[in-house]
């Protein structure tokens, strides 16, 4: 296996990414240095680990499409932006646009994200093991989220199917969002999901579920459906 150690004091952002991009698969690089630095790992398509030692700044893990990125600090905007496979595991804070898009893979935090957490997505799972801000899964699309803390305002605003568990309080609920009970299914679920962080604070029988009202479709879709 090989395993790399890129500087970013040494090297221009292109750099780093263009030596973890040619990484053969199952290889592990270590990032020094990122000292908030944006858009490290972005758009990895090898099955690498990449391992970011300190707090990162916008866009870490982007567009990735089979790495693991493991950040030790915390991050900026957009950590995990139209993730594909793969996931981008935050060990501290991160700050905006949590997974904005991901359409696949999985974005952790292990601890709060900002607002607009899950903004858009498309099918991927953002877990944030603590709170999120407002306006979190606004206008997501797919997909499913696990909050282990608190939620704030508007949560869920514009929702489409993308599911949200909120193990603490919600704030409020956004436009077209609404607390549903508990399926068997859903317990499992949150077990496999706080399982996959390794969040052991959540108890699954225990959270509250947010889904979509179907009020503010403006479409069928099996009727429109052109043949």
């Amino acid at each position: 296996m090989d395993q790399v150690t890129l500087n970013c004091a040494e090297l221009t952002t292109r750099e780093v990414n263009a030596a973890l991009a040619a990484l053969p698969d199952g290889s592990r690089a270590r990032i020094l240095e990122p000292w908030g630095r944006h858009n490290l790992a972005v758009g990895l398509v090898n099955r690498i680990t990449v391992e970011i030692e300190g707090n990162a700044g916008y866009f870490i893990g982007g567009l990735g499409d089979g790495p693991d990125v493991v950040v030790d600090g915390f991050v900026g905007w957009s950590a995990g932006e139209n993730l594909m496979s793969g996931t981008v595991r935050v060990r501290g804070n991160a700050s905006e646009c949590t997974g904005a898009s991901a359409h696949g893979g999985a974005v952790i935090v292990e601890g709060d994200a900002s607002s607009r957490a899950g903004i858009s997505l498309k099918g991927g799972t953002v877990l944030v093991g603590g709170d999120v801000g407002h306006m979190s899964g606004f206008m997501a699309q797919a997909g499913v989220m696990l909050v282990g803390g608190d939620a704030g305002h508007a949560l869920g605003d514009s929702l489409y199917e993308t599911v949200i568990y909120v193990a603490g309080s919600i704030a409020s609920l956004g436009s077209d969002a609404r607390a549903e009970d508990l399926t068997d299914d859903d317990v499992l679920t949150v077990k496999q999901l706080a399982a996959l962080a390794g969040f052991d604070h959540i108890d699954p029988e225990n959270v509250t579920r947010v889904a979509s009202a179907r009020q503010l479709y403006n479409f069928d879709a099996l009727k429109d459906q052109r043949y």
